[in-house]
C-alpha cells in the first residue's frame, strides 16, 4: 500500500471510530476528515461535503434531522458499512479511479452495475417489462460472483439487483454480501419477501437495503401490482424500520398515479415509515405487454420535476427522478457511463430499460462489454440533448436509440416477443415531442442549467 493509500485508510479507520461512539457530538471532526478525503477529487464531492457542512449548522433545514436520523438512530453495523464500502469504496475512491480509467481506455467505466440473479417474480405487475423475459432465466451465483471480482478491478464497489423479484435468490445475494464484504449492495424488490429472518441477516452483514417497489396508497399499488401487495410491501417496512435498518422505496409514477405518489401526504407517510431514501421512475413502455397509455403526460412530468425538488427542499428524505435529474449527472447514465445492466440471460443491456445487446456476459468480460459496438456508441452519443431534462435516448430522443441499434447491430433480448427498435420508439415518439416543448421552457429557468449559472455570474 503507498503511503497515500495508507493516510486515508487511517482517515476512515478514525471517521469509523467517531461514527461507533457519539458520532452526532464528533460531526464536526467527521466533515473535516470527509474534506481530507475527497481534496482533490471530483468536484461534486467537495460540494456534496459542503452542502452537509452546511445542513448540519442550519438548525431550520429538514435535512439537520435526516443526519441526525443518520447518525443516532440508524442500525450501526449498516452505518458503518454505508460510510466505508459506500461513501468511501464505492464514490469518493471508486468513482475517481474510474474516471481516470475511463478518460484512459476512452469508454465509459460504470459506478455501479445492475444484475437480474433470476428472471422469476412471484407476482405479475400490469405493464412490466420484466415478464417479457423467459421465466426460467438465472445467473448462477458463480457467475454473479464472477462479474463483481471483474468489477472490483475496475474499483466497482457498488452492486444492485433487480428481476425478476431478486429476493427470490435471497440466500445467493446474502452470500454475495458476505463474500464482498467491502462493497454495497442494494435490490430493487417487491417486498413481499421480507421477512424476520432476512432482516436478521441485513444487521449481521450490514452492506445490503432493499428498496421497495411501491405505487402510492393501497389502491394504486394494488391496482398494478395485484390485491395484498400493498399491505405486504407495509409489513415488510415495518420489519426493517422495528431495527432502524435502512430501506428505500422505488416508486413508478404513471398517468394515474402521478398526483398521490408525490403528495405531502404519501411522501410523509414514507417517511413515518422509515424510509430514508427513494427513487422515482416514469413509466417506460416496453416489452410486448407495455401499456402506452400509462406513460405520464407532459404536464405530470412536469408535476414530478417540481415535487422532487418541492421535497428535497422541505422534507427529512433524500429523492430522485431517474430522468429529471439529468443535469446532476450531465444526461443518461447508461452503458456504463456511471450504470449498465445484465439480465437474467447474461445479456449485457445499456439500461434497464434498453433490451438490446451485443454481447453476453458468458462470453465476453465486463471490460469487452464496455467496448462493445452499441456501448461506444452510446459513450459517443453521450449527452443525447443539450437539455438535461431531456436525457433518454428512447423516452425523450428515441431517433437516438434507433440509430445506435441499426449501426450497431444489436439484437433484442427479449425472450418472448423481440421487439424491433422501430416498433419500441415508436410508442414514445409523440410523448418525446410534447415533453421537448415542456421541458425546453423548464430548462430556461432550471438553475442548474450552466447557462443560467453564467448569465447570473456574469449579471
Amino acid at each position: 500500500m503507498d503511503i497515500k493509500k495508507q493516510a486515508m485508510s487511517l482517515l476512515v479507520t478514525e471517521a469509523v471510530k467517531y461514527l461507533e461512539h457519539e458520532p452526532e457530538k464528533h460531526f464536526d471532526r467527521l466533515i473535516s476528515i470527509a474534506k481530507v478525503l475527497v481534496k482533490g477529487r471530483d468536484p461534486f464531492y467537495q460540494n456534496i461535503i459542503k452542502q452537509f457542512d452546511d445542513m448540519w449548522h442550519d438548525e431550520s433545514s429538514p435535512w439537520r434531522g435526516y443526519l441526525i436520523n443518520y447518525l443516532t438512530k440508524l442500525n450501526p453495523n449498516q452505518r458503518k458499512k454505508f460510510a466505508t464500502n459506500f461513501l468511501v469504496n464505492a464514490s469518493i475512491i471508486g468513482f475517481t479511479e474510474q474516471q481516470k480509467m475511463a478518460e484512459k481506455l476512452d469508454c465509459n467505466i460504470p459506478w455501479t452495475i445492475l444484475m437480474d440473479p433470476t428472471s422469476a417474480c412471484n407476482l405479475k405487475c400490469t405493464g412490466c417489462w420484466a415478464a417479457e423475459y423467459a421465466k426460467q432465466n438465472n445467473l448462477t451465483f458463480e457467475e454473479l460472483d464472477n462479474v463483481i471480482e471483474q468489477g472490483k478491478k475496475l474499483s466497482i464497489y457498488f452492486y444492485v439487483f433487480s428481476g425478476g423479484e431478486p429476493l427470490v435468490r435471497k440466500k445467493d445475494i446474502l452470500r454475495l454480501c458476505e463474500k464482498h464484504s467491502d462493497c454495497f449492495f442494494a435490490a430493487f424488490t417487491n417486498g413481499t419477501l421480507i421477512d424476520e429472518e432476512f432482516a436478521s441477516e441485513m444487521e449481521r452483514l450490514g452492506n445490503f437495503v432493499p428498496i421497495i417497489s411501491i405505487e402510492g396508497f393501497e389502491e394504486a399499488t394494488d391496482m398494478r401490482r395485484g390485491k395484498g401487495v400493498y399491505q405486504s410491501v407495509i409489513r415488510a417496512m415495518d420489519i426493517l424500520h422495528a431495527r432502524n435498518l435502512a430501506f428505500g422505496m422505488s416508486v413508478c409514477y404513471h398517468s394515474k398515479n402521478t398526483d398521490y405518489v408525490g403528495s405531502d401526504e404519501f411522501v410523509d407517510f414514507m417517511i413515518e415509515k422509515g424510509v430514508l431514501f427513494g427513487w422515482y421512475f416514469t413509466y417506460m413502455p416496453v416489452g410486448a405487454d407495455a401499456h402506452k397509455e400509462l406513460l405520464a403526460t407532459p404536464e405530470q412530468r412536469a408535476h414530478m420535476y417540481k415535487r422532487v425538488n418541492e421535497i428535497r427542499a422541505t422534507k427529512p428524505i433524500f429523492v430522485l427522478d431517474f430522468w429529471n435529474d439529468g443535469a446532476y449527472v450531465d444526461g443518461c447514465i447508461a452503458a456504463g457511463r456511471r450504470y449498465f445492466h445484465i439480465n437474467s440471460a447474461g445479456d449485457a443491456e445499456p439500461c434497464a430499460f434498453i433490451h438490446y445487446s451485443n454481447y453476453n456476459i458468458r462470453e465476453k468480460s465486463v471490460m469487452e462489454i464496455l467496448k462493445s459496438p452499441l456501448f461506444m456508441a452510446y459513450h459517443k452519443g453521450q449527452p443525447f440533448n443539450k437539455n438535461m431534462l431531456r436525457p433518454c435516448p428512447l423516452l425523450d430522443n428515441p431517433e437516438a436509440l434507433a440509430g445506435m441499434v441499426k449501426a450497431t447491430g444489436a439484437h433484442s433480448t427479449e425472450a418472448l416477443s423481440p421487439e424491433d427498435v422501430d416498433v419500441l420508439t415508436s410508442k414514445t415518439k409523440e410523448q418525446a415531442e410534447l415533453w421537448a416543448e415542456t421541458a425546453d421552457d423548464l430548462w430556461k429557468v432550471d438553475p442548474k442549467n450552466k447557462e443560467n449559472v453564467r448569465d447570473r455570474v456574469n449579471a
